[in-house]
């Protein structure tokens, strides 16, 4: 039984890079490839009688140590400087515009077409307002570096507001006013956490020996993200910042005190613990999409109305993006209008909102239809230029 579990590990690795390198080859989303692998091999061995129960606990806690390790691997790329001010503030700007806009919508989308209450419409419309980074980061590797730079941002912010709005309208029942309380004091208190936190680990990147430094490190940050999570407050900001201020310790320059937590070999110490959150975030999110496409029951998605909601939601994200770009002044309005992919934070918000019972007769299989579509698009807007030109015009 160990040595199964060992070879089904390993072949599973191996098929994940081998995916990977296919689908950069003829850039396809990595993301598409995994799901539909795991849809097929559910098919497969639920011919042979075989069904993996132990997938269905697993694959929540999968995808959110995932979405740790992505959020820190994109804020760890990314440099603070003066002449990034412009295009850091488009970012944000784009991340909140596009949520409220989007959440605006799709709760009328399903109040008026599936008979929701509007506090259950915006439960629901909340998960698909957000654009995922496990996506969209991977996905940006072609672009330029300040639209690269860009997409990191703003989906990085994307999920963090995504969270933070989610469980501040998961715990207010619908009231304006707990609502505000919870959001505008959770996001606080997370803001101050975060900064201790990031000292924190920057005091013991520059500290730990031996042979083993960055896993404990590691641990301990998912664990600050579970107590934060537990603590209704969003934990992703403090892996933001925590990221951020380790590849920018400039920032120290004016806490003479804290810049002297810096030592003399910390940029390769910085380099190897870049290295080892790549990998780990490789391993982790190839696992999770495998085993959510195993998960996925592929009768909801043949259901006509997954299938309608699916289409309502797609046809207002990326009209709506492109309005946004556009009135941002973004200069890569067009190709990146089509880069607004939603995956792993989306699921993990409508698995917790299914968990309410509020969301009655929703249909599910509309949450895979618009993470796959939505992926599908992002791959062939810049799989070839003529592609994306074909894309543009339709939204012309």
């Amino acid at each position: 039984m160990a040595n199964s579990a060992i070879l089904a590990v390993s072949a599973l690795l191996v098929f994940a890079y081998l995916l990977d390198i296919f689908g950069r080859r003829f850039k396809l989303p990595s993301v598409v490839l995994l799901v539909v692998t795991g849809m097929v091999a559910r098919q497969v061995m639920d011919r042979t009688g075989t069904h993996l129960a132990w997938v269905d606990p697993l694959v929540p806690v999968i995808g959110t140590v995932g979405l740790i390790l992505i959020v820190l691997e994109g804020a760890l790329d990314l440099s603070l400087r003066r002449d990034r001010a412009r295009m850091i503030g488009r970012a944000l700007a784009s991340a909140f515009a596009g949520f409220v806009a989007c959440v605006a919508a799709f709760a009328m989308i399903f109040h008026f077409g599936l008979g929701l209450p509007v506090p259950s419409a915006t439960l629901a419309a909340i998960p698909f307002a957000v654009i995922s980074s496990a996506v969209a980061i991977p996905s940006a590797a072609g672009l330029d570096e300040h639209s690269r730079e860009f997409v990191i941002y703003e989906s990085a912010v994307s999920d963090i507001v995504g969270v933070l709005v989610f469980y501040a309208w998961l715990e207010s029942n619908g009231s304006i006013a707990a609502f505000a309380g919870s959001l505008f004091g959770g996001g606080a208190i997370s803001l101050v956490a975060a900064a201790a936190a990031a000292v924190g680990l920057l005091y013991l990147i520059n500290r730990v020996d031996g042979h083993v430094r960055f896993l404990p490190l590691l641990a301990g940050l998912v664990l600050l993200y579970a107590i934060g999570k537990a603590l209704h407050l969003s934990p992703l900001v403090l892996v933001l910042v925590c990221g951020l201020l380790l590849n920018n310790h400039h920032l120290l320059d004016r806490a003479p005190p804290l810049k002297s937590l810096l030592s003399d070999g910390y940029e390769d110490t910085l380099s190897e613990f870049k290295g080892l959150v790549a990998e780990l975030t490789f391993a982790v999110k190839s696992f999770f999409f495998l085993m959510l496409g195993y998960w996925t029951d592929v009768s909801h998605m043949a259901d006509w109305q997954a299938w309608a909601v699916a289409g309502a939601v797609v046809c207002v994200i990326y009209p709506g993006r492109y309005a946004i770009l556009r009135l941002l002044g973004q200069p890569d309005a067009r190709r990146l209008a089509w880069l607004a992919p939603r995956g792993l934070i989306t699921v993990l918000l409508f698995l917790a909102a299914i968990e309410t019972d509020r969301l009655g007769p929703f249909p599910f299989g509309a949450v895979m239809l618009v993470v796959l579509v939505t992926a599908a698009v992002t791959g062939l807007a810049h799989r070839r230029p003529a592609a994306a030109l074909q894309l543009e015009r339709v939204a012309e």
